[in-house]
């Protein structure tokens, strides 16, 4: 790695000298707060960011840190405390060896290409992932036994998308699938699609755009992570010298476009292309405050329950899905305010971090038992598996609904 390369990525840690030890971080830490292992925010970030990242100098809890950022929401002092902590990660793999678990879950777009390259590919493949999780043998490998893995739908958005029919426009949007929503909850894609389209944009979507890098940063492959920033940032800019914005339906995913990857590097092109990215809702209530949103609503019957990720809070744009939804005729949808889900990316189907997952989930799960909605809401896929391992509710993805509305 270049000097220079390796100078960019001193940004945030330059915020270390703001921590005035207010605690904030550590009193709304879900991780401290569910278990006595972890140092806590505040000695694992910007304490220990004061001292130099060498190979023997790594504190032994900073593996606790499952990045969902409510450090940095809550710190009145702007401390990049999170992101401190995956660059300390990532510098700490650079002098350690992943282990195969790290590999596996931080490489889910690879597996998911390999797994299309095969007929009948994503069928094999989930009966495998049934069969290896009745033998054990992805306990083997450090990956929890307690929760299914997420399975394959047959077909990816990418491939449906190939046969939706939409309607030429002069107003156009690019998706940005993520891995989750093309592999596994391609429904959630094609939502966007109708939502869009009954708003009078056409949707595009750009095959060059690569994993947004979440899962890499926060198991400590943040060079390979820089790589696909590289390449997403470049696609950006592209789009938006045309004119034409950026849109994802996954809150981490759009959390990283937006503000990760310049937080992570610090390369100006990063500051621009975040100007083009938008989350779905974010988007949708742009259109709303200028007028430009139908809202043609249909009557959507139902009880349900809407959980914020930590992902979307770290934006600071509100929730829009919230107060979108809440403009459908006889929609009933309550904010669960619980808190962190636990899960975090891939932190909680890491075999030594399930109990600590499920512990920070526990007044998640209680909200919703307590309130008994038919369906949750969420807009992240992460948090939408954990809340129905933990509560056996249904979910989906607030797009859904939209789209639900608009037929």
């Amino acid at each position: 790695m270049s000097e220079e390369k390796r100078a960019r990525e001193e940004t945030s840690r330059d915020t270390a000298d703001h921590c005035i030890a207010c605690t904030c971080c550590i009193a709304n830490c879900p991780v401290t707060e569910a278990t006595k292992e972890f140092a806590g925010p505040k000695l694992v970030g910007p304490a220990h960011s004061r001292m130099t990242f060498a190979e023997g100098d790594v504190e032994k809890t900073l593996d606790y840190c499952s990045n969902c950022k409510n450090c940095e929401i809550t710190c009145p002092s702007g401390v990049a405390v999170a992101t401190m902590n995956m660059l300390q990660r990532g510098e700490y793999y650079r002098h350690h060896k992943h282990s195969q678990r790290d590999d596996m879950l931080a490489h889910g777009e690879r597996m998911g290409k390999l797994v299309r390259a095969l007929p009948l590919g994503a069928t094999f493949a989930n009966l495998g992932m049934k069969i290896g999780q009745a033998l054990g043998m992805f306990s083997a490998v450090g990956i929890t036994n307690k929760r299914d893995m997420p399975a394959y739908a047959p077909q990816s958005f990418m491939e449906r998308f190939l046969h939706i029919k939409q309607k030429p426009s002069d107003k156009k949007v690019v998706f940005f699938p993520g891995c989750y929503i093309n592999q596994n909850d391609p429904e959630v894609g094609v939502a966007f699609v109708e939502v869009m389209q009954k708003n009078g944009y056409e949707v595009l979507v750009d095959e060059a755009f690569v994993c947004c890098g979440s899962p890499m940063v926060v198991t400590g492959y943040l060079d390979e992570a820089h790589d696909h920033a590289h390449t997403n940032v470049e696609r950006i800019l592209d789009w938006k010298k045309k004119g034409i914005p950026v849109v994802a339906c996954c809150t981490s995913c759009s959390l990283m476009l937006k503000a990760e990857y310049h937080e992570l590097f610090g390369e100006k092109e990063m500051h621009e292309a975040a100007e083009n990215v938008y989350d779905a809702f974010e988007f949708l209530e742009g259109l709303m405050e200028k007028g430009e949103l139908l809202e043609a609503f249909k009557p959507v019957d139902g009880k349900y329950a809407y959980h914020s990720p930590c992902h979307l809070r770290a934006q600071g744009i509100g929730l829009p899905a919230l107060e979108i939804l809440n403009k459908i005729p006889g929609y009933q949808i309550e904010n669960l305010a619980a808190g962190c889900c636990g899960l975090s990316g891939n932190y909680g189907f890491k075999a030594d971090k399930y109990e600590v997952s499920m512990k920070v989930g526990e007044k998640l799960f209680k909200r919703v038992e307590e309130l008994a909605p038919d369906k949750v809401v969420c807009d992240c896929g992460t948090c939408r598996m954990q809340i129905a391992h933990g509560t056996k509710k249904p979910v989906c993805h607030p797009i859904q609904i939209l789209a639900k509305a608009y037929k």
